[in-house]
């Protein structure tokens, strides 16, 4: 039975009643939101990583340049690099219509071809089949999009539509794991079945309390589509599966307060502790086109103060929603209790932009009294500065995993092929791996994400390539058991010679923009192919390229480039990347991810992230090859690897036994 008094102290409820600013356009949360504009299944509201934290996350640019493929026996053999013009006779399809913003949804489109006649790939079921992951955390069908620790569980709540593999009739699905590895679908926590949750059961965030209970808040879009916040709590305290959950009776807690529109007050955080001793969260909103973050004390979880001001707000960032705020240490990589504060603390502020469905974050410094964070540097604030991934990574945020003193931080991975695809396979989206995120002490200006340590637990037989060298225009194939589920750490040297005598340039050089590896400059592309075919008709190069400025300074950039990923032509094939420090003295290095559909990269220790999804249709099962490759013109690298096939994470219905 439900704790019927589980909060403090409880004065009255508040009033659905808000006065919003007259405005004759407004954002959705969330989920309208990724309705409206979506790329593919409209962004699941926020990674419905409402993250409840425990506190409880080339184009042919240099006339097709031919590379040269290094057998084991050292016969050469000429590939190109450039766009593979094969294509396979594609259906006509045209764009559905719009299921309309009203009905929290929107057409799933291509937005690079969207407003045109689309063709449909001809995907098979053995195509399709593959593309589903094997160690990242997916719903049992259908379309997905958040965790926390309780009493020896990793708890995951997240959107999901039960009936199709599409956006619509969102409800909460929940699974729970050991290890945040493996994992246990239980039954769905919350439907949309009240006033103020019936158009959507959106992102939340979890709070303990001191006495060992939880409560969360989580944003409900209403039957006139206005979102509200709401507080719900397990229905039994001691239930370490955390069952069944209570919606609170006296809900909406919170309405959008004057001057915010009714379509732009979501996403609750997680609360912490102020020195008065009172909880505070911030919600995402916006002003016109400045994004802000509202900040709200409570002493109840039921009646709020708004702060006057805001958090923080930066100009022509639009929307913020599933914004976070945590703490993180400026001595060590250990991570830090929400609340914590004081000496040798930063405070993070991310937030996910509705108007290019990024993740950015900045560091900064936090004054608890006035209820304000501002960032040590300005020019690379919230929303204009430093993202968490590069590439398909969206509506994150991290939970305190008091179990092992980290932070982690989980990020929604979209599709980027078309829904018709996704109706066809019957699933949509994904979880990306779980990362530990931490400052960089060693920068002081970025974070560090790297993948938890559990799923080191999945590695099989591994492999080691010790100081192979790769010349200018070649590529070395690397003889592995499969190439589908890897876990790849590498290391890379130029040619310190080809450092020194490389003429310096004014010219900038930009990952998305340049002609991704195709593009050839003294001193890269080089790197990896990863889900490459024989023929390298399909392949997907992850690579670093270094530039030499006018005074003799080099920067480097880490990129992944689709561009020649898939030969089918109703999926994005964007070229991603940014710039990733590189300090004196360290060598160049990544780890890679690759399972099936998804790619995870990692360059100098998490500096730089980029998360990709690619549909080839050749390089798959057996047929899929892993090759080293340098496209530089003065340079030779030199690499080493260690490289692991991967196991398959057990992800399946729960049993009355496992409890």
């Amino acid at each position: 039975m439900a704790d019927p008094s589980p909060l403090l102290p409880v004065s009255h409820s508040l009033e659905p009643n808000y006065s919003p600013i007259p405005e004759g356009t407004s954002s959705s949360g969330c989920p309208a939101t990724h309705l409206r504009r979506s790329w593919k299944v409209l962004l699941v509201v926020c990674s419905g990583l409402f993250l409840v934290s425990l506190i409880l996350a080339i184009i042919n640019n240099n006339n097709g340049v031919q590379l040269q493929r290094f057998q084991s026996s050292q016969e050469d053999r000429n590939v190109s690099l450039a766009t593979s013009n094969e294509t396979a006779k594609p259906e006509t399809l045209m764009p559905a219509g719009s299921r309309g913003v009203s009905a929290g949804v929107s057409e799933k489109a291509n937005v690079n071809l969207k407003g045109a006649q689309v063709k449909d790939y001809p995907w098979n079921n053995s195509m399709l089949s593959w593309q589903r992951s094997a160690f990242h955390f997916q719903p049992e069908k259908n379309w997905m999009n958040g965790p926390l620790y309780y009493k020896g569980w990793y708890h995951f709540f997240y959107q999901y539509n039960p009936n199709a593999a599409v956006w619509g009739d969102i409800v909460w699905g929940h699974a729970v794991s050991k290890d945040l590895i493996h994992w246990l679908h239980l039954p769905l926590a919350m439907a949309a079945d009240e006033w103020y949750d019936k158009n959507g059961v959106w992102t939340g965030s979890a709070t303990i309390l001191p006495d060992g209970k939880i409560v969360m808040l989580y944003t409900g879009s209403t039957k006139e589509f206005v979102q509200v916040q709401n507080l719900a709590y397990p229905a039994d305290d001691n239930d370490p599966l955390l069952l069944n959950w209570v919606k609170y009776s006296g809900n909406p807690v919170l309405v959008p307060p004057p001057g915010i529109g009714p379509k732009d007050f979501r996403d609750p955080t997680t609360a912490w502790k102020t020195s008065e001793g009172k909880w505070r969260i911030i919600i995402g909103s916006k002003i016109n086109k400045t994004g802000i973050a509202l900040v709200y004390d409570t002493e109840d979880f039921i009646n709020y103060e708004l702060l006057s001001g805001v958090l923080h707000a930066v100009p022509r960032t639009g929307m913020w929603e599933c914004v976070d705020f945590y703490p993180v240490s400026t001595t060590g990589l250990t991570g830090l209790d929400t609340s914590i504060d004081g000496p040798h603390v930063k405070h993070v502020v991310k937030t996910s932009l509705d108007d290019d469905r990024h993740d950015y974050y900045a560091i900064g410094t936090y004054d608890d009294k006035a209820g304000k964070w501002y960032p040590d540097n300005p020019e690379i604030d919230v929303g204009i500065g430093i993202r968490y991934d590069y590439g398909i990574f969206y509506a994150s945020k991290t939970f305190y995993d008091q179990n092992k003193g980290r932070r982690v931080l989980w990020g929604w991975i979209g599709e980027s092929d078309s829904e018709v695809a996704d109706v066809k396979k019957g699933w949509a989206s994904l979880q990306g791996i779980p990362r530990t995120v931490s400052l960089d002490t060693k920068t002081g200006s970025n974070l560090l994400q790297w993948p938890v340590e559990e799923v080191e637990s999945l590695r099989l037989r591994g492999k080691e390539f010790n100081n192979v060298k790769v010349n200018s225009g070649s590529v070395v194939p690397l003889e592995l058991d499969g190439a589908t589920q890897l876990d790849i750490v590498a290391e890379f040297e130029l040619d310190r010679k080809a450092l020194e005598s490389t003429a310096e340039s004014n010219l900038e050089f930009s990952c998305s923009t340049n002609g991704g590896a195709n593009h050839r400059g003294a001193l890269g592309p080089f790197g990896l192919l990863v889900l490459a075919d024989d023929s390298l008709t399909e392949s997907t190069p992850v690579y670093f390229f270094v530039a030499k400025g006018n005074n003799g300074t080099l920067k480097t950039f880490f990129c992944t480039d689709q561009s020649r990923s898939s030969v089918a032509n109703d999926v994005r094939k964007e070229i991603y990347g940014s710039y990733v420090p590189v300090l004196e003295g360290e060598k160049l290095s990544v780890r890679i991810l690759v399972d099936h559909s998804i790619i995870e990269s990692f360059a100098q220790g998490g500096r730089t992230c980029i998360t990709s999804r690619v549909y080839p249709t050749r390089a798959i099962y057996g047929a899929a090859r892993l090759f080293l490759f340098n496209n530089a013109t003065e340079a030779t690298v030199t690499s080493s690897l260690k490289i692991w096939n991967m196991n398959s994470a057990f992800i399946r219905p729960y049993s009355n036994q496992q409890h």
